[in-house]
């Protein structure tokens, strides 16, 4: 299928209902079709992998076209100025997130780009370095415990931000560092503990519900049966 099949496809499944409800849950974009993920994915699935139509499908603007973009990509092929763009195009929290864990985690520029991206100002890109610190704690099984351990400073400085869509990806990275392994667990619990002592709401926010779960029995006895 060409770009401009799939973007009539998109458009003859736009659903007024599903859009309403979509920006319920935060989500924004200047030009929403109100398709589900689910459907976005099989899609993808019946189109396969192609790098160029997926960048084409980003140039169109749609929401749910950059969307389909993330899942068509080819993380190979993605370059670094690629992902700067899309990253400065993020304008809602779903496409950064499925962004930074469905492609930008399994590209070869994933460690730099979330180490850089975690200094910048604009809201998504900064969100964007934490969703891709948490992709990489699930996702990147070569990645070794210092590769991690070096990324808990960063998740620390930007433990600051009052931002609602920055310091929940902050959260996030925490929580999913420290569910890694046993000596990830206690690392990222000593960082809640430092995080918590910051004059800052958001920083307490995070540390408070991070320690809540990363000391919890249910994810200790989950990562001492995969140690």
């Amino acid at each position: 299928m060409t770009a401009e099949e799939i973007l009539e496809k998109l458009e003859s499944m736009r659903n007024e209902k599903n859009i309403e409800g979509m920006r319920r849950f935060g989500i924004s974009g200047t030009r929403m079709l109100g398709i589900s993920v689910y459907e976005l994915r099989k899609i993808a699935k019946e189109t396969g992998r192609d790098h160029m139509l997926a960048l084409n499908l980003w140039e169109s603007g749609i929401h749910e076209a950059r969307m389909l973009a993330v899942f068509m990509d080819e993380p190979a092929k993605v370059t670094e100025s690629q992902m700067e763009k899309w990253a400065k195009d993020f304008d809602s929290w779903d496409i950064c997130d499925q962004a930074c864990t469905d492609l930008f985690d399994r590209t070869p520029l994933r460690w730099k780009k979330t180490r850089e991206w975690s200094s910048r100002k604009e809201e998504f890109v900064k969100r964007a370095a934490f969703a891709l610190m948490a992709g990489l704690a699930v996702h990147d099984k070569d990645a070794k415990d210092a590769d991690f351990e070096s990324l808990l400073p960063l998740i620390k400085r930007g433990a600051d931000d009052e931002r609602n869509f920055v310091r929940k990806a902050v959260n996030w990275a925490l929580r999913n560092i420290g569910k890694r392994n046993v000596y990830l667990n206690g690392k990222a619990i000593n960082v809640c503990r430092e995080i918590i002592n910051i004059d800052s709401p958001a920083a307490r926010w995070i540390a408070k519900d991070a320690l809540r779960e990363l000391g919890s029995e249910k994810v200790k006895e989950r990562i001492l049966v995969g140690k």
